[in-house]
């Protein structure tokens, strides 16, 4: 049986727990901020990595953006079923999402939305604070991946 400590080191001390929180944190401005586009901040950061045209297929866009595939599919089919993408032929016939139209309009609106919620996120912490989190965060991914 654990000791009382060894409980209360869980909520103080887990690596999961803490990134899983501030996760959560950071999902929770980022919607906020672009609620006036009717995008979440997951849908933008999609549609961005999309319109970046750097992925030459589903699984490619999975990788890309680390996240688990059937994740990634069940999240493209909401922004297809919304209209702003479509699958379209790749490389060696594999599908490959591109935004329509209606897309790319969205992600031109929610564009100064982010640019503002970043700079506000920069400004909170501190531009030198950001990247050295970032690059810790890069860091945390490759040790665990």
């Amino acid at each position: 049986m654990p000791t009382r400590e060894e409980i209360v080191d869980i909520h103080t001390m887990c690596a999961c727990s803490h990134t899983r929180m501030a996760a959560r944190a950071v999902t929770r401005f980022y919607d906020e901020a672009l609620r006036p586009s009717g995008l979440k901040g997951t849908q933008f950061i999609l549609l961005a990595a999309i319109e970046a045209g750097e992925a030459a297929s589903i699984t490619d866009l999975a990788d890309l953006i680390d996240l688990e595939r059937t994740t990634l599919v069940r999240n493209l089919q909401l922004l297809r079923k919304e209209g702003l993408v479509a699958p379209e032929k790749g490389p060696h016939g594999r599908r490959k999402p591109t935004l329509t139209d209606k897309g790319r309009a969205a992600l031109d609106g929610a564009l100064p939305l982010w640019r503002l919620a970043q700079t506000e996120m920069e400004g909170r912490l501190g531009f030198g604070s950001w990247q050295v989190t970032r690059r810790r965060l890069g860091e945390l991914r490759k040790a665990v991946g």
